[in-house]
């Protein structure tokens, strides 16, 4: 948690930095596009390079083929199908089944895929049609980031209030500013894109437009290092349980 407000503290110094807070209307009065894509694209190549490797090394201790499981390995993990608690709910917060971890789990994740989905979208927008940003607010990627914006200020302010009312007996207290650092910075990464999109016509746009970027940079920074990697041994363990399932069951020796 100590290194997360220090990447955060880090990344909102370096915006405010780059960034002219004075500038109104468009993002890229405030910040060229050239300098804010290539800043984050750089990082977040390093981010995929962190994962794709952890995920290499990962598959590689287990020794199995990746190949025959990945199909419904991706539905387990689409639908969370292992908090259901085998129908019943999971017993968190407490002894009690339940399925609220389960739904904010799932607004927490495909907020997060909407977001990615919103500048995936916004990207084939201006290098492939030529259409620069700021987009309508009823144009598709700010119909899919302000969706998904919800999303991710619901699920993580749902498992943050979890957290509060869990029984501790459940926890690992060893992992509790791991999890927190990382479901605060969705949620607080999430409350400020939402901000900066409805100011974004005021003068408070560039000043919110460093906040935001210095939390995503955080956000990115620690993805290959916090909570959000149990996303990629979750679904590598999963591919494995299908493998193994599929595999023949070994011959019976005989007398």
């Amino acid at each position: 948690m100590i290194i997360g407000a220090a990447l955060l503290l880090l990344g909102l110094a370096l915006l405010f930095l780059l960034v002219n807070r004075t500038a109104t209307g468009s993002f890229y009065n405030a910040m060229p596009h050239s300098l804010m894509a290539g800043f984050f694209s750089f990082v977040s190549v390093f981010v995929v390079l962190a994962l794709a490797a952890s995920a290499v090394r990962f598959w590689r201790d287990m020794g199995e083929n990746p190949l025959g499981g990945t199909s419904e390995a991706a539905s387990d993990a689409a639908t969370l199908k292992y908090l259901g608690g085998g129908g019943e709910g999971c017993t968190y917060p407490d002894e009690r089944p339940s399925y609220l971890r389960r739904r904010f789990h799932h607004l927490t994740f495909y907020g997060f895929m909407l977001c990615f989905a919103a500048t995936c979208v916004g990207t084939v927008y201006h290098y492939a049609l030529g259409w620069p940003a700021p987009y309508p607010l009823l144009s598709l990627p700010v119909l899919l980031g302000t969706v998904g914006g919800v999303g991710l200020l619901i699920g993580p302010a749902g498992l943050l209030y979890l957290r509060l009312k869990r029984d501790d007996d459940l926890a690992d207290r060893r992992q509790d500013g791991m999890d927190a650092a990382f479901i605060a910075l969705l949620f607080l990464t999430s409350a400020t894109g939402l901000a900066l999109l409805a100011l974004r016509d005021t003068r408070a746009m560039a000043p919110l437009l460093a906040i935001h970027l210095g939390m995503v940079l955080a956000l990115f920074l620690t993805l290959p290092y916090g909570k959000f990697v149990h996303a990629v041994y979750r679904l590598a363990a999963l591919v494995r349980y299908h493998v193994e399932r599929k595999r023949p069951p070994p011959a019976l020796g005989g007398e």
